[in-house]
């Protein structure tokens, strides 16, 4: 599931234009940020979920021309993995550390996302990140917002989903 050709039109871009942009923008942030210089990008876009287990996920609210929310959701051993590879020493079972780390790469991913948004004219803000773990949960969003969801997946990890919901503001 993607944006309408109603909102591409509207963000002045194309599908496959912003499928690349984000791609571009995760492999980047998972590069630099972690050294995940492997991360593929598995093709098949797919319908964005919204329930969760053994899954911590990162939140970034857009707000202004679009509202909406990236988010990343990482499978918890994976969450593990990208926290020891930012703090460059093994992550302990504390937490707060893997909540911080994927928070930050979700920032990062949702900043470089609204540089393309805000380059066609666009103004938008980005709120705070928020992270949400558990062994079961629901992320909900109140209105209807148009999403995409893509997998990414580093050589012998589990897959994880970056998405994006967007609506006029």
């Amino acid at each position: 599931m993607g944006f309408s050709s109603v909102l591409l039109e509207r963000l002045h871009t194309t599908e496959d234009v912003l499928v690349k942009q984000l791609v571009r923008d995760v492999k980047e942030v998972f590069s630099t940020m972690i050294g995940m210089d492997d991360l593929l990008h598995l093709p098949l876009e797919i319908n964005p979920v919204n329930h969760f287990s053994g899954c911590t996920s990162a939140l970034v609210g857009l707000a202004g021309t679009y509202n909406g929310l990236i988010s990343l959701h990482v499978p918890d051993e994976l969450a593990h993995n990208i926290t020891t590879s930012m703090l460059g020493k093994e992550a302990g079972d504390d937490d707060d550390d893997i909540q911080d780390a994927l928070g930050e790469v979700a920032n990062m991913i949702a900043g470089s996302f609204k540089q393309h948004l805000t380059n066609s004219g666009l103004d938008i803000r980005l709120s705070t990140p928020s992270v949400v773990t558990g062994k079961r949960y629901a992320i909900a969003l109140t209105n209807k917002p148009e999403a995409m969801a893509l997998r990414f997946a580093a050589s012998n990890e589990d897959w994880f989903m970056v998405a994006v919901a967007l609506e006029q503001g």
